[in-house]
């Protein structure tokens, strides 16, 4: 193995040209799927995985259509995730899990007991039970999974991320999250304009909404802190759109180590908002503030008075000036796909670094205890708006 490949910032344009695809295989990401073709898009924008097997959909059709589209071979598009784990378990190097969350937790603890490197949608299951569990079965067969939280991708979060390592901002006082959507309220004709997904219209141990988005908020907060833990949480949970009987809104206030304090909204019926992603962050030298809907600028402030707006071209970038991240010039903007390829890049490195070093995913990489913290204290979060209490993690 070459040895420039043991860190994700390795990747470069010349390394990835000599770096034989890995091979993966689809569980899940029909034509008709939610992430089906952008986990196909992020994979495959940089060269370094290929799609060799599938089984992509229940639906025969749908099936067979999405293995043409992607150009797997009929032979190698299965009918059911039980013939392709038996068929291709020593042939692949990794499966991605793109089936609803529900399912997640049967289908990725049988790939591992197989010793099969699993790339996982979230969320990774729908309660801390189910996740703990899969987190023994990784640890007694030394097993690789990682569990794809794309939105850190962007490379103007990540510099977001090093200035806060750095002591930029000082200590972290206050993080403000939030992430508004439409769906569950926004009208066509007197119905929804797009109808949710059966899985999503139900809720499990905690609300599916959580699930969805919430674990996204968990997740950035988790990298910008440095990996400060969450010690209690009081939440206020909301129907108000047009599913029925599911929280659709969540309002939440967690106290973390280091009396940092993180102000949290998540919610499918804000009008106006198709994904209204912001993070804000105030510490005791200085603020910043990213937008999902500007990925490529970085809003910073001191204790001075100045404030900076810092870009793909800016002087001084300590992250995002990295080759690895100039697909494109500065100017033409970068957006969703290219965030979540950089994800997949940091996956394939993990996944070299395991074949040559013998240990598995680090850095960006996040595997079943992460899921484990997130999903923990959403169910701690679920409980304290049922209870109307402050609940200790």
């Amino acid at each position: 193995m070459n040895q420039k490949l043991k860190q994700p910032r390795d990747l470069l344009p010349e390394v990835k040209a000599m770096i034989e695809p890995l091979k993966i295989g689809f569980i899940g990401g029909g034509l008709n799927s939610a992430v089906g073709y952008t986990h196909f898009a992020s994979s495959h924008l940089d060269g370094l995985f290929r799609l060799e097997a599938g089984c992509f959909s229940r639906d025969h059709e749908i099936n067979q259509a999405t293995g043409r589209r992607y150009e797997v071979a009929p032979a190698r598009t299965y009918t059911t995730w039980r013939e392709l784990l038996a068929a291709e378990a020593d042939r692949l190097d990794a499966v991605v899990v793109l089936t609803p969350t529900p399912s997640h937790a049967e289908i990725v603890a049988e790939l591992l007991a197989a010793d099969v490197s699993v790339i996982c949608e979230k969320a990774l299951t729908t309660s801390a039970a189910e996740c703990a569990a899969i987190q023994q079965l990784v640890e007694a067969k030394g097993g690789f999974l990682a569990v794809t939280y794309n939105y850190s991708g962007y490379p103007m979060f990540r510099e977001l991320v090093a200035r806060c390592r750095a002591g930029e901002l000082g200590r972290l006082q206050q993080l403000q999250v939030e992430m508004p959507q439409e769906g569950f309220l926004r009208r066509q004709d007197e119905t929804l304009e797009n109808k949710p997904q059966t899985w999503r219209c139900v809720d499990y141990n905690v609300a599916t909404l959580s699930l969805d988005l919430g674990v996204h908020l968990h997740h950035l907060v988790d990298v910008v802190s440095g990996g400060l833990k969450p010690l209690r949480v009081a939440a206020v949970q909301n129907h108000f759109g047009l599913v029925a009987d599911v929280v659709d809104n969540v309002n939440a206030l967690a106290v973390y180590q280091q009396e940092m304090l993180v102000n949290a909204w998540y919610g499918k019926t804000a009008l106006g908002y198709r994904n209204g992603l912001r993070l804000r962050v105030y510490g005791s030298q200085g603020s910043a503030e990213w937008l999902q809907s500007q990925p490529e600028s970085l809003t910073m402030a001191g204790a001075d008075g100045t404030i900076r707006i810092l870009d793909a071209g800016s002087p001084g970038l300590m992250e995002a000036s990295q080759t690895r991240y100039q697909r494109f010039k500065p100017g033409h903007p970068s957006g969703f796909i290219e965030a979540f390829a950089n994800l997949y890049a940091d996956i394939a490195a993990a996944l070299w670094q395991r074949r040559g070093l013998g240990h598995g995913a680090s850095g960006p990489v996040r595997g079943a205890g992460h899921a484990l913290d997130g999903l923990q204290m959403l169910e701690a979060l679920h409980q304290a708006a049922n209870t109307g209490n402050w609940t200790d993690l």
